[in-house]
């Protein structure tokens, strides 16, 4: 989960001039025109890409090959609309027109193994009306197959429902395109390997489907918030597209508290993305973060999802992590945290969903209420797990608590082995900056 000290960073300065600059009544060139048009058609393409693959996918079969089909309708539309103006009914527009290419691809295949009689029955007619809501669900569940490990989950999440392209999930994980390409080409061979069905998973498998699905969101936003590696602290549009995505599946699944919780998480979690940074970029821990800089209408909407989906719901692990960063967002004052519920929470927390990371800011929590040296016997104890073994995170905690402590030599030198630990130069040069000024 991210660490309740280290909250989102701001939004990236924009260099566009403002409205004085610019000249407020200025007419709107036509190449001003031309290029905000296309930006709508592009926002609203990338859109309508998994609601237009769901459809052939349930229709067609064939991952691979349906998203070929979706590809080149992509394709057509991106050229014809900025120049023809948008059709009535654009995800019609495209599932017709990637509906007549996956036809075409059918009889190609199968003139090539000489079934022209089984195709022939084929006819390009407007694909039969399907639920849209449903169609982009079932492609989530797909892209989350239990036969998939998690990387590829993500990756093709991605790239199926989130409409990236093969590039920007590679940029935003750092990893060459090639190789998140591979990810993406295994992950729909296992998934037709499997036999994987284009449906819902039945009554009896959605929980645990879902966990899954929730899981890879929630990895998705944590590698946006957090970096687990490069020069850039967080990589905001991975975690603005796991939002966007759970705010869909929240919006098609209400009843579950679990999708209600993991949304209010990241709502309450990068409201403190505009003052996690100082201007030169350095990391701000959160009891140095300047709060009127946090956004306050996500912060009300994800402290509002949270009581409410508590209220009416089971309890669940991202439903606790939500109401703890709830508290955090609810403090006018660093100082007026309420430390007490926040270790009442994470020992629920432990409870029913434990893990390392999970224990780690227990700890910190146990520090606040009861004392530096409470946290470090704690710590002791816990650092010798095998999942937190040499961890930069407990290093880093260590240093906090032995500064807290008072021994300041030995936070000195937990937090630079802390640095020389992680992959995260932000991370790493706020580390060494804590060692620098003790």
């Amino acid at each position: 989960m991210p660490p309740p000290d280290q909250p989102p960073p701001p939004l990236p300065p924009t260099d566009l001039p403002s409205a004085e600059q610019a000249g407020a009544g200025q007419a709107e060139t036509g190449t001003d025109r031309a290029g905000t048009e296309l930006q709508v058609v592009e926002q609203l393409l990338r859109e309508l890409a998994p609601q237009i693959l769901g459809p052939l996918v349930r229709r067609y079969g064939g991952f691979d090959t349906c998203e070929d089909a979706v590809q080149e309708a992509l394709l057509a539309a991106s050229q014809q609309w900025p120049v023809d103006g948008l059709p009535d009914n654009p995800r019609s527009w495209l599932i017709t027109v990637a509906s007549r290419r996956r036809i075409e691809m059918l009889r190609n295949e199968a003139a090539r193994q000489r079934r022209e009689e089984t195709v022939a029955s084929i006819e390009p007619a407007e694909p039969a009306p399907v639920a849209q809501a449903d169609d982009t669900l079932t492609l989530l569940f797909l892209c989350c197959h239990p036969s998939l490990t998690p990387p590829s989950q993500v990756a093709l999440t991605l790239r199926a429902v989130g409409g990236l392209t093969t590039g920007e999930i590679a940029r935003a994980f750092l990893v060459p395109e090639s190789t998140i390409g591979q990810r993406i080409s295994r992950a729909k061979s296992k998934i037709k390997a499997s036999g994987a069905e284009f449906r819902l998973p039945p009554p009896e498998e959605l929980s645990d489907r879902l966990a899954a699905v929730l899981h890879v969101l929630y990895l998705i936003f944590n590698e946006g918030y957090t970096a687990s590696s490069g020069e850039s602290l967080h990589r905001v549009e991975l975690s603005a597209e796991a939002t966007r995505l759970t705010r869909q599946l929240r919006d098609r699944l209400p009843s579950e508290g679990e999708v209600a919780g993991l949304l209010a998480l990241m709502l309450l979690t990068d409201a403190r993305r505009p003052a996690r940074t100082s201007p030169s970029g350095a990391l701000v821990p959160l009891p140095e973060q300047d709060r009127t800089r946090w956004d306050p209408q996500a912060v009300a909407e994800g402290t509002d999802l949270v009581t409410e989906t508590l209220r009416t719901a089971p309890v669940g692990p991202y439903q606790l992590q939500a109401a703890i960063a709830a508290v955090h967002d609810e403090a006018a004052k660093a100082e007026d945290t309420d430390w007490r519920q926040i270790l009442v929470l994470y020992e629920l927390l432990e409870t029913m969903a434990p893990g390392p990371m999970v224990t780690l800011n227990r700890i910190v929590a146990v520090a606040m209420v009861h004392g530096p040296q409470a946290g470090l016997d704690r710590l002791a104890s816990a650092a010798a797990e095998p999942a937190l073994k040499d961890h930069h995170r407990v290093a880093a905690v260590r240093a906090h608590l032995l500064e807290l402590a008072g021994d300041l030599d030995a936070a000195r030198e937990a937090y630079r082995q802390a640095a020389a630990l992680t992959l995260s130069l932000p991370e790493q040069r706020y580390l060494e900056s804590r060692a620098a000024t003790l």
